[in-house]
């Protein structure tokens, strides 16, 4: 009877509970949703998250602002840095570097958003050559094999110099274009297979300056000549190249005076020999720009020979990834 009771107590017990919701299970409040994450925007964020990205550009002679596709620009690029009638491979490797390049200078400087409010122009000067007139079936195939590739080194993009004819060896930074930073570690140099191929009037010329000339590139340096009356070869760097000259007797970063006189007609500083006769200086040497990177004339050998893109790249930036940061 007692028993009876003590179940007839617990089970009015549970039915009031229930009643009053009591024993009703506890409601999960539902979990918050998922933050969406911002949608990258600037041209090298887009480019590593793995879509090719829009470049503002702006065409110096026309004045106007575009918006232009990257791999468009570097066909542009390409076709104004290279011959465009180059090997392919040549070419592809040439586009790697001008998509390096581009990505590169956006992500450390800005591009050319101070001068222009564009990410790149079409000046040499400002950013880098750019002539979609020559753009060919050439161009085109070399941009489409490498589109997306870039050079990096320790998750970096790389500092994508290159010049047209480095002679027998490459230059380092600090030679061959007076770098004031550490001497980037994938900058060594190497044997240029381009000795083969380069023009005759690249591989050893002859310039002559005035003397007028020549003060008014050390003007440009914000230098006056000294006491001296002869141009002289005062240190060389490891290639040989005339990192320090001596300028009426005014020391002169070689590098640096070679921009100021003006580097399409003293072609490069690999040189050989400097004779003053009267007002007149005749510099005689091999080459044809700074000598750091890549040299172009090397690219075109090797890419006859049948090395890839990649290989070409590897081999003048040691230690350097080629990857691909969107298809």
């Amino acid at each position: 009877m007692i028993r009876n009771r003590r179940f007839l107590v617990l089970v009015i017990f549970f039915l009031l509970a229930a009643a009053s919701g009591c024993l009703r299970r506890p409601q999960q409040s539902p979990l918050p949703s998922p933050e969406k994450k911002p949608q990258a925007t600037g041209p090298v964020e887009v480019a590593r998250s793995g879509r090719e990205p829009t470049l503002s550009l702006y065409d110096n002679q026309t004045g106007q602002r575009l918006s232009i596709k990257l791999e468009d620009y570097v066909a542009g690029v390409v076709a104004a840095e290279m011959n465009p009638k180059w090997p392919v491979n040549a070419l592809a490797a040439q586009a790697i570097l001008a998509r390096t390049f581009t990505l590169q200078e956006l992500e450390s400087k800005g591009g050319t958003r101070a001068l222009h409010g564009t990410d790149v122009s079409t000046k040499v000067e400002e950013f880098q050559a750019y002539d979609p007139t020559r753009i060919n079936d050439n161009v085109r195939r070399a941009v489409e094999m490498t589109r997306g590739e870039v050079a990096t080194y320790g998750g970096k993009f790389i500092r994508a110099w290159f010049s047209a004819y480095a002679g027998p060896r490459t230059a380092v930074a600090k030679e061959g274009l007076a770098f004031k930073e550490p001497e980037p570690p994938y900058i060594q140099s190497v044997k240029s297979p381009g000795v083969r191929y380069a023009p005759p009037d690249d591989k050893n010329w002859t310039v002559t300056f005035t003397r007028s000339e020549i003060e008014a590139a050390l003007a440009k340096m914000g230098l006056k000549p000294g006491g001296g009356n002869t141009v002289s070869i005062v240190e060389r760097g490891p290639t040989g190249r005339a990192v320090t000259l001596n300028v009426y007797g005014t020391k002169v970063n070689g590098a640096d005076f070679r921009v100021a006189i003006g580097n399409t007609r003293l072609k490069s500083i690999l040189i050989d020999d400097i004779t003053t006769s009267g007002d007149r200086v005749a510099f005689r040497g091999r080459g044809y720009g700074h000598g750091v990177g890549m040299c172009q004339w090397g690219a075109y050998a090797m890419a006859k020979e049948g090395k890839s893109p990649e290989d070409i790249i590897r081999y003048f930036f040691k230690g350097v990834r080629v990857e691909r940061l969107y298809r």
